[in-house]
């Protein structure tokens, strides 16, 4: 018979305060039992991103309540829960440290183990929370803080095969909303405009499209819009509707390109092992962008690998998947005690060099 754990999850190392409660095998397909997540968009809308600080408040006060609710709608009690998993980085600090302490807590008062996971393992490891894909397979994480190339061998064997050295996409999509006066969060916004747009109306970069390998830039092509939001400016006195809209599909044109160019390369180096159902799978919420999606999804056509992207709420923030990757470890006879820290960088290719840059949403890893 399988063995199966009951996992509590705890997520905040950004701006959303989640809790999940899942039932997790050894081997096949998960069920979430429950999932709550708790955003901050009216607390950091004002300040055009997210502020460090009023996060870390916000976490330290919804913590509880999103466990309270998990376990209410999942039916459980803390009796019934086998271990709880907490995102113990890579992260802001201060909300990673409200999750750890948080969990700590829980441990420390029922006796249930504890377990730390990295962030970027609780993404990479969705597509085996969701469809249960086989190893190897090629996941690509894009969203506000991070963006990496990553082969997944196993829960815990990952090689990094590129990534950004700046901005990761949703950071520059969201910095190229506020030069246009768009509201946050950027993504929706500036793919909103860029429906109405001519992405061939401005020459944007395609930045290290013309290197071999497979890592990424984007604070250039930010500046460049930049650049071309003055210059109309300086023409008009004033941008029109019609000027935002085409600066909002180049933009979004030249980062699909870049991620295109750069997804080929990956599944290069990936199809080079020969996996038996060779699968692309994406998480982020830059996945949920249309027009990026679209050209993703024929790199893999083109290549006969499945593409896949799992739910949006399970592309973005939240603990169910921590919950996940967390039981893997748990089931493994991995745990651990309250020594736990918290870690703005964790790394999870450990052989590679870090990547630079310590975006706004997280610390690149």
């Amino acid at each position: 018979m399988t063995r199966q754990a009951i996992i509590l999850g705890l997520e905040s190392s950004c701006d959303d305060t989640a809790a999940a409660v899942l039932r997790v095998p050894e081997k096949g397909p998960a069920q979430i039992l429950s999932s709550v997540v708790a955003d901050q968009a009216r607390l950091h809308e004002a300040f055009g991103g997210v502020v460090p600080e009023i996060a870390a408040r916000a976490h330290a006060e919804k913590l509880d309540t999103c466990v309270k609710q998990a376990l209410t709608q999942s039916e459980m009690s803390l009796s019934q829960i086998d271990a709880v998993a907490v995102t113990s980085g890579p992260g802001l600090i201060g909300g990673v440290l409200s999750g750890v302490m948080t969990a700590k807590g829980l441990s420390a008062a029922t006796g249930l183990p504890l377990v730390g996971v990295n962030h970027l393992a609780g993404h990479a490891l969705t597509p085996k929370l969701t469809d249960d894909v086989a190893f190897p397979y090629l996941m690509l994480v894009v969203s506000g803080g991070h963006c990496q190339f990553l082969i997944v061998r196993s829960k815990s064997d990952f090689t990094r095969l590129g990534g950004t050295i700046d901005d990761a996409p949703g950071e520059a999509f969201d910095k190229t909303a506020r030069l246009l006066g768009l509201p946050q969060p950027g993504g929706p916004s500036v793919e909103r405009e860029a429906r109405s747009g001519d992405p061939n109306r401005f020459a944007l970069p395609r930045p290290l499209l013309d290197r071999a390998d497979c890592n990424m830039s984007f604070s250039g092509l930010k500046t460049a819009v930049l650049r071309a939001r003055d210059a109309i400016v300086a023409e008009k006195q004033g941008l029109t509707r019609q000027d935002r809209a085409d600066l909002c599909a180049g933009f979004q044109a030249a980062v699909a390109d870049v991620l295109a160019g750069k997804t080929k390369r990956a599944l290069d180096l990936y199809l080079e092992e020969n996996p038996s159902e060779p699968t692309l799978a994406v998480a982020g919420g830059v996945a949920a962008n249309q027009a990026i999606r679209a050209e993703l999804e024929t790199v893999c056509t083109q290549s006969d690998t499945r593409f896949l992207a799992p739910p949006l709420s399970l592309c973005t923030d939240n603990a169910a998947m921590i919950a996940y990757a967390g039981g893997l470890r748990f089931l493994a006879g991995e745990a651990d005690d309250l020594t736990l820290s918290a870690r703005p960088r964790w790394p999870l290719d450990q052989t590679q060099p870090a990547l630079l840059g310590s975006g706004r949403k997280g610390a690149k890893a």
